[in-house]
């Protein structure tokens, strides 16, 4: 399947891919979660990952910043090979921001703090810089009065927007989100994916795995959908969402979408939608 890239970032040698995987692979001991993952992410381009529980998903975006270690094939970030045996993966993790579907703040510490230890422990900036920069991203997410709360005191939503106002503290050059809102009550969702919507409009790169085809809709630049460890397809929203190519994407679709429509035992079993993995 051939790439689908967009303007939204485009320019000079300078802008080459800000993620770029070529025949990605994944197993667990004889269990392939990945089977031959080809598919890149412009800078500044937004990139929504759809499908079912058990596609793969998560350990396509664990693999880019090597939290799993591929099997075979090859992962770039800006412009550095982290499927290279010499690599400095922390220095290139300092350059991506990840949110988990848990939240894992320390709850020992203040928003504010569990803002600035990274940053004063990783990037060795000191206690007053660390805390202003961490001030401005509570405001950012909409949580300046927020910052001498403790983790037990905040809502699920507040404590995945402290989170997000973490790594955005690191000064990331992209993000990864993990299903950002899965573990969020339905009322909490919206505040979150408003602070994502205005990092998209910033212009922040953003690999994002979800459920919320409204979200994917209205802010991605692209939509990949995949199944059974591939790409089944991948487009615009307006393609892959409104007028999806594969039957397996009309039926996942068709379940997420009215889900009180879909039949018991309902299941394509063309291609990859037969083929079930456990991440």
């Amino acid at each position: 399947m051939s790439d689908v890239t967009t303007d939204r970032g485009a320019g000079g040698a300078e802008d080459a891919p800000a993620i770029d995987v070529r025949g990605l692979r994944k197993a667990f001991g004889e269990l392939e979660v990945l089977r031959g993952i080809d598919f890149s992410v412009g800078r500044g381009e937004v990139v929504c990952v759809i499908g079912p529980s058990g596609s793969g998903k998560s350990t396509l975006l664990r693999c880019v910043n090597l939290l799993e270690e591929p099997s075979a094939g090859r992962v770039t970030v800006a412009g550095t090979e982290v499927t290279d045996p010499d690599v400095d993966i922390d220095r290139v993790r300092r350059r991506i921001g990840m949110v988990f579907q848990s939240f894992n703040l320390f709850p020992h510490l203040t928003a504010l703090e569990n803002l600035t230890i990274a940053q004063r422990r990783v990037l060795r900036r000191g206690r007053p810089e660390a805390e202003r920069i961490g001030r401005a991203n509570l405001e950012r997410v909409g949580l300046g009065d927020k910052a001498t709360a403790y983790p037990a005191q905040l809502s699920g939503g507040q404590q995945q927007r402290v989170a997000i106002a973490r790594a955005l503290s690191m000064d990331p050059e992209l993000m990864l989100f993990d299903e950002p809102t899965s573990a969020l009550d339905p009322e909490l969702v919206g505040d979150v994916l408003a602070v994502m919507r205005g990092l998209a409009r910033d212009g922040m790169t953003m690999l994002v795995v979800t459920h919320e085809m409204s979200f994917a809709r209205e802010v991605a630049d692209r939509v990949v959908f995949m199944d059974g460890g591939v790409i089944v397809e991948q487009g615009t929203p307006e393609q892959v969402v409104g007028a999806p190519s594969h039957e397996r994407t009309r039926t996942f679709l068709a379940r997420v979408l009215d889900p009180a429509a879909a039949e018991v035992g309902e299941v394509a079993d063309d291609g990859a939608a037969g083929r079930r993995v456990d991440r």
